[in-house]
């Protein structure tokens, strides 16, 4: 960190105006932001003018955390997450934009640069933030003046928000904005709400398109829809259900939509691709037409491109207009705002049924599927199996709850055996392992209302467990949930699949048994080991009552295997 008395402030022009601090905390507290996250030393001024005006400031205890926090908070908040560090921790700010990046989070990050006149001359602890930045976020700019700080904030804010969101970046005058904060701004035409006035631009999509879509599907004998994330972002929940009940065409999900509609619904069909369920793949698989709306359609959606196959009709509604055909060139195209898509479809295809044999088929599968799970669901072996681990947490999760998973098999497991009823949400970690504590917290910031609960692995939960200081300092109490079977399990099920000798297998993917529960107490918080499956429910309970920031530990099976996909044979 910078020593601040090193730092020589610029002396301001006496000229009218308001301080560049005073005024950034104003647009930030109007546009309705609760929570900001940062790593010091950066913006102090703001920040304790954002304290003054009721905004929590939260300091967590890397770069990286802060941006998972804001990811966390900007998707259920459903407005943008800020996030900021000084000029040394840049790099590692930009690393916790990954996420972001991948599941379309719009973000601003911000960041201190040593003045102009230091660049190009090996300013000390500083990179070019714009290469760190550049792959990671829509835009990164430049705020030197305090006069341009309305201007680009305003745009920093709109490009985030603009169609599919993402991630953008400023970097200020002052590698601790030393030389932008106490600057004078003339803000007498810029008004107070400016930030608040910027909302996420809505387009509905053309009636040719539209029309088009509706041919296609009322071509089809079979329709299934396909929901992803975007969708989810765009509140196309309820539509997408009432659509579905009037064509009677199954509805499956990616696994960042997972709970789009009730899980338990007789259209549900569960999660679709690399990450999902093998019944779901073939139901997508077997239909004629499918009707994707606000879903990448990524090798790990389509389980490589397999599912839908190249020889199915599909209709892709998309905000992002180089989505739809980006992958599957047949793809009719509709461009515009999921909901508002979907719900104009509808008139369109008043007369038109799916096969009712077809969502009849899915259904049953459906039921099937949960037969043949059940008996590990409700298994009594120890280590406890992660079936009955996810299926304890279905049953105390609240009506209104939020579960927030990390990557890999946490996401797998997740999305397969717990059940989301219509009003929980579910958010899950685009890639990035370790992702899921922090944003978990970031949720509770946005939802203090609401029980929040993180599932990850061990493997996941070392690299930020130092947040649970952060928890208790600020007083969020959610519930951890670790799978700990002292290993990196999906790398390990993955090498035993390929016939690798155990004792390679633990070498590589293995780790030292650890007593996270003692760990959380050793913090302060709550902390109970589970190691039998009939203490699972008591613990789980307990936890979701608690008043403090509780992990139960959960000693599983280091090679407990998640659920394989399908795919078709060619």
């Amino acid at each position: 960190m910078t020593n601040p008395s090193q730092v020589q402030v610029p002396q301001n022009a006496a000229t009218p105006g308001k301080k560049a601090s005073t005024w950034m905390a104003e647009q930030i507290a109007n546009a309705g932001v609760s929570h900001v996250f940062f790593l010091e030393a950066i913006l102090r001024d703001t920040l304790n003018e954002l304290r003054r005006m009721g905004v929590r400031t939260i300091l967590p205890h890397t770069e990286k955390a802060a941006a998972y926090m804001a990811d966390g908070y900007a998707r259920v908040a459903g407005k943008p997450g800020l996030c900021w560090a000084q000029s040394v921790g840049a790099a590692n700010l930009a690393a916790g934009l990954q996420d972001a990046w991948l599941a379309r989070t719009p973000l601003i990050a911000i960041t201190g640069r040593k003045p102009v006149a230091d660049q190009d001359r090996n300013p000390y602890q500083e990179i070019d933030h714009a290469k760190a930045f550049s792959a990671v976020t829509r835009h990164s700019g430049n705020v030197t003046r305090a006069e341009d700080l309305p201007r680009l904030l305003a745009n920093a804010w709109r490009t985030a928000l603009a169609g599919v969101p993402r991630p953008v970046h400023l970097d200020v005058a002052g590698l601790m904005a030393e030389y932008l904060e106490p600057s004078l701004l003339d803000d007498a035409n810029v008004p107070a709400d400016l930030l608040k006035g910027i909302t996420r631009p809505v387009q509905a999509a053309a009636a040719h398109q539209l029309e088009r879509a509706a041919a296609a599907i009322r071509g089809a004998r079979k329709v299934v829809i396909v929901a992803g994330s975007d969708a989810l972002a765009a509140g196309a929940g309820p539509a997408i259900l009432a659509l579905a009940s009037q064509l009677g065409a199954p509805v499956a999900t990616t696994v960042g939509a997972r709970a789009i509609i009730a899980t338990t619904h007789p259209l549900a069909i569960g999660t679709v691709g690399s990450y999902g369920m093998a019944v779901t793949n073939r139901v997508v698989h077997e239909a004629d037409l499918v009707l994707v709306v606000g879903a990448q359609l990524s090798d790990q959606n389509t389980h490589a491109w397999r599912i839908p196959a190249a020889r199915q009709g599909l209709v892709q509604i998309d905000a992002d207009a180089t989505e739809a055909g980006r992958v599957y060139p047949n793809a009719v195209p509709v461009i515009g705002d999921p909901r508002l898509a979907v719900e104009a479809l509808a008139p369109l295809l008043e007369n038109y049924r799916s096969d009712e044999g077809f969502a009849r088929q899915a259904e049953l599968a459906m039921q099937a599927w949960r037969r043949e799970v059940s008996a590990m669901q409700t298994s009594g072996e120890t280590p406890i199996r992660v079936e009955r681990l996810c299926a304890e947490i279905g049953d105390v999760l609240p009506d209104d709850g939020i579960l927030v998973a990390d990557t890999g098999y946490s996401a797998i497991w997740s999305c397969t055996h717990i059940e989301y009823k219509a009003r929980q949400t579910y958010l899950r970690a685009a890639g990035s392992l370790g992702w899921s504590f922090p944003a978990a917290l970031g949720a509770k910031c946005a939802a203090p209302d609401r029980k929040v609960v993180c599932f990850n692995g061990d493997g996941a939960f070392y690299y930020h467990m130092a947040e649970i200081e952060t928890a208790l300092r600020y007083d969020l109490p959610i519930t951890v949930v670790i799978n700990n079977n002292s290993g990196f399990g999906q790398d390990a099920c993955n090498m035993v699949a390929k016939g690798m000798p155990i004792e390679q297998v633990r070498a590589l993917a293995a780790f030292e048994p650890t007593d996270f529960a003692a760990i959380a107490r050793s913090f302060g918080a709550n902390g109970v080991r589970v190691t039998e499956p009939g203490q699972l429910q008591g613990a789980l309970q307990d936890a979701m009552s608690a008043t403090r920031l509780t992990v139960v530990d959960v000693a599983t099976d280091f090679l407990c295997r998640a659920p394989d996909p399908w795919a078709p044979a060619s």
